[in-house]
């Protein structure tokens, strides 16, 4: 017994492999005439196995660019419409230039450093303040979470003077660091030996 998976690739397996069968079949037709017919009997049954997509404008050049696809683009036939050529669809897309930032301290990431660059533009006062102790005490949760045996206090603020480039100096006094709390998400089993002595108990 032959399986499809020892069966050669389909370029369009949407459409099955009996319809594969039928471009394979169109392909060894010498008339031209009858080559047609049967190109035109595949494009029939191909539209019909999608009969909710008959309404969109390009559907039919897309059947006749899936025919020509199943074949290799070899079917001579007089196409209707003018088919994808078969370069396009060789055609790599453009490499996407991403942007290169200079992270100093990946556990921190870029999001704290820009807003350390935010805080050291802001004029000296209670606005300021609020923002540099959220920043610090957002620093204290990414370093936990990099580095599991903690972090003093001291090492966020020399951090945070660091990319701040000497603009931000704080003293231990001058912030407020709230307590990092790690929760643990398992869930205790639970017990049903006890469960079930607890209710026989209380129906004795």
């Amino acid at each position: 017994m032959e399986y499809n998976t020892q069966k050669r690739k389909l370029p369009l397996p949407e459409y099955g492999r009996s319809v594969q069968n039928m471009v394979d079949y169109a392909l060894t037709i010498e008339d031209r005439e009858e080559r047609q017919r049967c190109a035109n009997t595949i494009i029939n049954i191909m539209g019909n196995m999608f009969p909710l997509l008959r309404d969109a404008s390009d559907f039919n050049r897309k059947l006749w660019d899936h025919l020509a696809i199943m074949s290799d683009f070899k079917l001579d036939i007089d196409y209707p419409v003018e088919i994808v050529k078969k370069e396009e669809l060789e055609v790599k897309p453009e490499r996407i230039p991403y942007l290169q930032h200079n992270i100093r301290y990946r556990h921190y990431g870029r999001f704290v450093q820009d807003l350390i660059k935010i805080a050291s533009d802001f004029e000296e006062g209670d606005e300021k303040k609020q923002l540099v102790n959220l920043i610090v005490n957002h620093m204290k949760k990414d370093y936990v979470a990099w580095n599991k045996d903690g972090v003093e206090d001291m090492k966020i603020l020399e951090d945070l003077y660091e990319l701040s480039d000497g603009k931000i100096k704080c003293s231990i006094e001058d912030v407020r660091f709230f307590e990092q709390r790690t929760f643990n998400s398992r869930r205790r089993p639970a017990n049903n030996n006890q469960s079930k002595k607890k209710y026989n108990n209380q129906n004795q």
